[in-house]
């Protein structure tokens, strides 16, 4: 059995670490044409862009890893299933969970150091790749606002945005905590930035959205405002160092994520973001083993070993994935169901299909 496990584990090592070397320099392309933009732009040396790829490397690895996963899987079992060797293999009386289990427990282990790789050093490189771009170059008053992050650099105000597209806003929610008082709460659908770096200041021009404005006779007590416009002013002298650059979600550690619900829950401010980002570094990293899980029944089915078949399999079943664990955050973003659900619902999904096909295949 131990000759059969190494020959098998050996059809899928080579086409891993092929699939991971195209698909990681495929990504990284992409990466690399927008950095170089800012680059040249900015007149940065060429030090800065192989500093920048480098921290961007861990990053590229969270996508690559598994669908280089799924490709060895297609590969190597499509060829093994076409060559008639795992008909052979259960005349001999090796069921397919005997096949499977080396591929299967080579992946979990993958897995498991998948999670380090995204609790501790994704985010530190994604942090230090986002510093080093704003060291470089961004000089724009803009780049105190950014996506998906909950931004404390601004005196008494926590912003939080869920898309920037230039200078406007989408979902925006301003949060002004008071100590021992209710927090103040801003919440417009859309808004503009205007930049006045000469007086270094930001005004904010919010539509469609509400705000709790305090009661003159009763400062403790608010009242709700609804408006069509609605201007703030945000002073960038008052805001913290910019070298002190807010971690994104992405950017922290579980810990660090825990210890800022923590803070947000005491504030009465909503923390799903966060809980989103925990759920997400943990089912991303288990995100591998379900490819591999599906990918066996799918490729002994098949018995396909053309790789452009097999490559063209992998960027759909990655795609439905992603398509799943989107429309599962999408609804958790709605309060429809909690972060947890959200995030592992394609893992749930694709999971009890794998199953299904597994054992489907095994029983032929």
């Amino acid at each position: 059995m131990r000759i059969i496990r190494n020959y098998l584990l050996l059809e899928l090592i080579g086409p891993f670490f092929l699939s991971l070397l195209v698909s990681t320099m495929i990504l990284a392309a992409g990466n690399i044409i927008q950095i170089a933009d800012l680059i040249i732009n900015k007149g940065v040396s060429v030090k800065y862009v192989l500093s920048l790829f480098f921290l961007l490397m861990p990053w590229l690895l969270t996508f690559t890893i598994p669908i280089s996963a799924l490709s060895a899987t297609l590969l190597g079992f499509g060829r093994l299933a076409s060559d008639n060797e795992i008909i052979a293999l259960k005349a001999s009386g090796i069921n397919l969970y005997r096949i499977a289990a080396p591929a299967l427990t080579l992946i979990f282990m993958i897995s498991m150091l998948c999670i380090p790789l995204n609790d501790r050093i994704l985010p530190e490189s994604g942090y230090r790749a986002r510093k080093l771009i704003k060291e470089i170059g961004i000089k724009n008053p803009l780049a105190f606002l950014e996506p998906g992050v909950f931004i404390k650099g601004f005196k008494d105000y926590i912003i939080f945005i869920y898309s920037i597209n230039g200078n406007k806003l989408k979902n925006i929610r301003i949060y002004q905590p008071r100590e021992g008082k209710p927090t103040r709460t801003i919440v417009a659908e859309e808004g503009e930035v205007v930049s006045i770096p000469e007086k270094s200041i930001i005004k904010l021009k919010l539509k469609n959205g509400s705000a709790d404005e305090t009661l003159p006779q009763d400062p403790d007590n608010f009242y709700k405002l609804i408006f069509d416009t609605y201007y703030m002013t945000l002073n960038l002298e008052e805001a913290v160092d910019f070298e002190k650059i807010e971690k994104k979600p992405r950017e922290m550690t579980i810990a660090e994520l825990r210890e800022d619900i923590k803070k947000l829950k005491k504030n009465d401010i909503n923390a799903t973001p966060l809980y989103i980002e925990i759920h997400n570094k943990i089912a991303l990293a288990f995100s591998s083993f379900i490819f591999v899980l599906i990918g066996i029944p799918i490729a002994i089915r098949m018995h396909r070993r053309e790789k452009s078949i097999n490559f063209g399999l992998t960027m759909v079943l990655f795609l439905v994935y992603w398509g799943i664990m989107l429309g599962g955050v999408a609804c958790t973003i709605r309060h429809i169901i909690p972060a947890w659900a959200g995030v592992w619902m394609a893992n749930m999904v694709l999971f009890v299909v794998g199953i299904f096909l597994f054992v489907r295949a095994a029983g032929k």
